[in-house]
């Protein structure tokens, strides 16, 4: 089949692209993007050419930034470039130089979609390129996402060529006589990439001369066998998830229900950026007693007693909020509701841990609302001792989580209320209060 129309079916086949849809399409001034600028345009789509000045090969660069330039004059089409100090980029993300023109790359490209009203972006991406990438992800560890190569469509990006081999693409220019620029660091094995295209692969050729169709034709079996595996991983999550206020919590008798527990592990965890390592610690650590911890660089993880918890990891706000005399109301840190009584003999005292009553006469102002400290102690109503509140927390079966929400009204420093817990027994009800202060805890 001719790659025109081979690429036209892909389009279709995958629902790549609309009927003379509106595309910004990148072009390098290579060979792959050249010829898919060709390919949209001959299929009746409107292209808006966007080129990127990555600044990194001298006067290399600039030339492929007038060479697109002047292809898009050619074609008739909107031009639209820019230039990144990609070097600083990486210096200053600490990272590779790879991954900075990526990021920079993409970022710039879904700014120009939007100014321009175009609902999709178009890549030169083709399927030696999938290969490399399978090779990539292979050796520096990855699920089975990561051997299927590089997916058709990732939202607004799109890859039409991805159906194409490298050699169909050169073979495609040749024969339409088209143009093209030389990207001299494609000789360099500077880059990983650059080393398995121009090492790695060869090297399997010599053992078989069609190692990219068949890697394509595996990598295609394993795009299938990725599509049973993600809905067997989604129906295991159903079973082992829950979420509750903004936490996931994974149900540890479930999970060892699983059959491989640490795949199903790599799976859920995978999403709040845990690496292989800390999941394999977490797996080792499931016969253990609670309150084992691991991290990742944006979630934290929990062994409770029947489940693992997941949180996003935020500063820890050691504010401190002062509450006047006689306000009514408060909503910030904690959403409180205040009101005086007389005390009499018909006067019932609340039962609930989320109304207390207080004598007010034992207050002194401004009260103090703060997150409990490490050495904290009061003395639970009903008990004249007192007790360290992480102790009355273990008692009360609270996680490491919950007791880090938990918060303390204070006077002169001295523990009123475990707010939505339990009352200090000094500042009890007894014969002799005379007003009383009923604080309510609203959730």
């Amino acid at each position: 089949m001719e790659t025109l129309k081979k690429v036209q079916e892909f389009i279709q086949t995958n629902e790549l692209l609309q009927p003379g849809e509106r595309i910004l399409v990148g072009v390098s001034g290579g060979v792959d993007s050249v010829v898919l600028l060709n390919i949209l345009l001959k299929s009746g789509y409107e292209c808006i050419v966007a080129h990127c000045n990555f600044h990194l090969r001298g006067s290399e660069s600039d030339r492929d930034e007038k060479f697109v330039e002047k292809l898009a004059k050619e074609y008739g089409v909107m031009f639209k470039k820019t230039d990144f100090n990609t070097t600083g980029y990486a210096r200053k993300n600490k990272i590779s130089i790879e991954m900075a023109a990526r990021e920079l790359r993409y970022e710039w490209f879904n700014r120009v979609a939007k100014e321009i009203h175009s609902g999709s972006i178009a890549v030169a991406h083709h399927a030696d390129d999938s290969i490399e990438t399978f090779f990539l992800n292979l050796v520096r560890g990855t699920g089975l996402k990561g051997l299927t190569g590089i997916d058709a469509k990732n939202g607004n990006i799109v890859r039409p060529l991805l159906t194409c081999t490298r050699q169909e693409i050169e073979k495609y220019a040749k024969i339409n006589n088209l143009q093209y620029v030389f990207d001299s660091t494609n000789a360099s094995n500077d880059y990983s990439r650059n080393k398995i295209r121009n090492q790695v692969i060869p090297l399997l050729s010599d053992i078989n001369p069609s190692v990219s169709q068949t890697f394509m034709e595996n990598i295609i079996r394993l795009r299938g066998i990725r599509k049973i595996y993600e809905a067997k991983i989604q129906n295991i999550k159903e079973k082992v998830l829950s979420e509750k206020e903004e936490n996931i919590y994974i149900d540890i008798e479930e999970l060892k229900k699983q059959a491989d527990i640490q795949t199903v592990l790599y799976e859920v965890l995978n999403e709040y950026n845990f690496n292989s390592k800390t999941i394999r610690e977490i797996v080792s650590g499931l016969e253990h007693n609670s309150g084992l911890q691991y991290a990742s660089p944006t979630h934290r993880l929990l062994k409770d007693r029947n489940a693992l918890i997941i949180q996003r990891m935020e500063p820890r706000n050691e504010t401190e909020y002062l509450v006047s005399k006689n306000i009514r109301e408060i909503t910030v840190p904690v959403h409180l509701h205040f009101r005086w009584i007389k005390n009499t003999p018909d006067f019932q005292i609340s039962r609930t841990a989320d109304t207390v009553h207080i004598d007010a006469d034992l207050l002194e102002y401004p009260l103090t609302i703060r997150k409990w400290r490490k050495g904290d102690t009061f003395q639970p109503f009903g008990m004249t001792q007192s007790k360290k509140l992480s102790d009355f927390f273990i008692n009360s079966k609270l996680s490491l989580y919950q007791k880090e929400e938990i918060r303390l009204l204070l006077s002169a420093e001295k523990i009123v209320w475990v707010i939505g817990m339990r009352i200090d027994n000094r500042f009890r009800i007894t014969d002799e209060t005379q007003n009383i202060l009923e604080i309510s805890y609203e959730k």
